[in-house]
């Protein structure tokens, strides 16, 4: 069911997250179609329900020949691995890219939204990378603007046993408030600047209108609609060579 698209290709492009569901439809270039959609995620945020909501709220889209989703958690081959911010045990081994095939009836591909969106957003040039501030913390790292394998940083300990999500996501921002939360979020910020040596780096998702404190020169503050348009990058043809070059468990 497979293809690449071409220059007349519409992609429905969606980015599922712990609070909502947002969906578009771009052209190959990954220009908007139509008007940006969402709807509220659904609680719980089983597999089952995630599909009826996506389909509830396409139904009424123009007409569209490829399916690209980003997914909060760790994707291998349109598989979900974990879903921490939806239920992972719900989750786990769901063949969300096969299961929307057969309800949109459409090819589709499924990676983490952290990498979606740094297709969408980045430059091409050097080490980029892409951080997500929302109901947790998604991380993509980009070299010349190919994906490099994905590390869930999110889960890894920051502060005194809690792990990035624990520590910056929407929880703690609700339970210290923006000036604790800010001051953290500096403390993440140096880190991440002393590890990865980014060139470049992009802050997205709904928390990011929270930070209140000057950011260097080359740290970008970016908007969802911007790197909801990755999705179309991940059916052309020679992007997706060297994606599977580079990572051969991204997509099939």
């Amino acid at each position: 069911m497979k293809k690449d698209a071409n220059a007349s290709s519409k992609i429905l492009s969606i980015d599922i997250g712990g609070s909502h569901v947002k969906a578009t439809i771009l052209n190959a270039k990954g220009e908007l179609q139509m008007a940006y959609d969402k709807t509220p995620t659904p609680m719980p945020s089983t597999p089952e329900n995630m599909v009826a909501t996506i389909k509830n709220l396409v139904k009424d889209f123009p007409a569209y020949d490829l399916v690209s989703v980003g997914f909060p958690g760790y994707v291998k081959r349109g598989v979900i691995k974990t879903a921490p911010n939806l239920g992972s045990e719900a989750w786990k081994d769901f063949d969300l890219a096969k299961k929307l095939e057969q309800e949109l009836g459409k090819p589709a591909r499924v990676v983490n939204d952290a990498d979606m969106q740094g297709l969408g957003l980045v430059s091409g040039k050097g080490l980029e990378m892409v951080v997500t501030l929302g109901t947790g913390f998604g991380t993509a790292l980009l070299v010349d603007g190919q994906l490099m394998p994905h590390l869930e940083i999110s889960h890894h300990p920051i502060s005194k046993g809690k792990d990035y999500d624990e520590y910056i996501g929407d929880k703690a921002l609700q339970k210290e408030g923006v000036k604790k939360w800010n001051n953290r979020m500096k403390k993440v910020l140096k880190v991440i600047k002393t590890v990865v040596n980014y060139d470049t780096l992009y802050i997205g998702g709904g928390n990011s209108d929270k930070l209140n404190f000057k950011l260097e020169k080359n740290i970008k503050i970016v908007t969802n609609q911007q790197g909801i348009k990755g999705g179309a990058r991940l059916w052309l043809k020679d992007e997706r060579h060297d994606l599977i070059t580079a990572i051969p468990t991204l997509v099939e």
